[in-house]
């Protein structure tokens, strides 16, 4: 098998091949033959699917220098299969694949994966569904091609609300995780059309902003006991929705004066976003580091006027069976759509079917 694998890999690498298969070869390691010698720069697509592998840092240990120059060679590597195999470890060294666009990391065992992925600004698709991740890094926000997110069966409580930041995502693939909720902007893009976050059992609320979108919410909406999750909930008659942990405080119809801290960031923000359209101007120590991310990026935006918001929002709820959507669903959900509004007017004069 050893000697098969090396003179597969050296044809490649002397035929200066683009694709390279490397599928059900039970591999426990990262082939050391990938990272010898040059040839492999003109490769586009390397695919490692049904082995063993368990990492791919073991040579980046005691070979530091080959391994460094051998990913930093293959310029041209557009797709990376590493589904269906026993992965631990992604190595920040994935980030120097610039020209990558498919990375398919499907049934692994990952629990985390590293801030660099955030440096593949080519990246269009990324699965990485069926791992044991708890959260996915903030820095993948910066993935600016990314259309297709794939994260189905893990373990995920909670989704950076950054993520809503992605100027090309299409389709977001959710199901099957741990989530009690979801950013206040998802789906303010109009670039995202298809949501699915199928049997997240907790999750009783979708922002608003999904109403006209293709979603998936089947097996969402079981009871949950309050004291088992520590997030603010509000309640409509029976039903309680969870919001997300950065929000401070829920406002209501009766409060119609705004925290100072609330309008002293709106106003932070109008006068450094709009008029300087620089936040670098402050720094922490002209403000603590917490609200001057929150500058950067706000906990959402009003779902009726687009006001910022940074602490408190004023949620209104509409569940989902008195709405045209429910047809589609026929019972498998008990889910509401959620308004976030940035004051008692908005709260007032927003209609999610007009």
């Amino acid at each position: 098998m050893a000697s098969e694998l090396c003179k597969t890999i050296s044809v490649a690498r002397l035929e200066k091949h683009k694709n390279l298969f490397l599928n059900y070869r039970n591999l426990h390691h990262f082939p050391l033959e990938l990272l010898k010698d040059e040839g492999l720069q003109y490769l586009e697509r390397l695919y490692m699917k049904r082995n063993s592998l368990t990492t791919l840092v073991q040579y980046y240990i005691t070979l530091q220098k080959i391994v460094y120059k051998s990913i930093g060679s293959l310029v041209k590597l557009q797709c990376l299969d590493l589904s269906d195999n026993a992965l631990e470890i992604v190595c920040p060294e994935i980030g120097r694949l610039r020209a990558l666009r498919h990375l398919r990391l499907a049934n692994n065992q990952l629990q985390f994966l590293p801030p660099e992925v955030g440096d593949l600004k080519e990246l269009q698709t990324l699965d990485i569904s069926t791992n044991r991740l708890l959260t996915l890094p903030e820095r993948l926000h910066m993935c600016l091609s990314l259309q297709y997110l794939t994260v189905d069966r893990n373990r995920l409580w909670y989704v950076p609300r950054h993520l809503c930041q992605l100027p090309s995502l299409n389709e977001l693939s959710m199901a099957g995780n741990r989530l009690a909720f979801l950013p206040l902007d998802l789906g303010r893009s109009r670039e995202l059309q298809y949501v699915y976050v199928d049997n997240n059992i907790n999750l009783k609320g979708l922002p608003s902003y999904l109403y006209n979108k293709v979603i998936g919410c089947s097996g969402c909406g079981a009871p949950i006991q309050v004291s088992e999750v520590k997030l603010l909930s509000f309640s409509s008659g029976p039903r309680t929705v969870f919001l997300p942990a950065e929000v401070k405080a829920i406002g209501t119809e009766h409060d119609h004066i705004l925290p100072l801290q609330e309008l002293a960031m709106r106003s932070l923000y109008h006068t450094y976003h709009r008029f300087l359209k620089d936040l670098n101007f402050l720094s922490p120590i002209s403000l603590p580091r917490s609200l001057l991310e929150l500058l950067h990026c706000p906990l959402g935006h009003c779902h009726r006027c687009s006001e910022p918001m940074f602490t408190i929002v004023y949620p209104k709820l509409f569940p989902l069976r008195e709405t045209p959507m429910a047809g589609l669903h026929q019972g498998r959900t008990t889910v509401s759509f959620v308004a976030y509004c940035c004051s008692t007017q908005c709260l007032q004069t927003f209609d999610l079917l007009s």
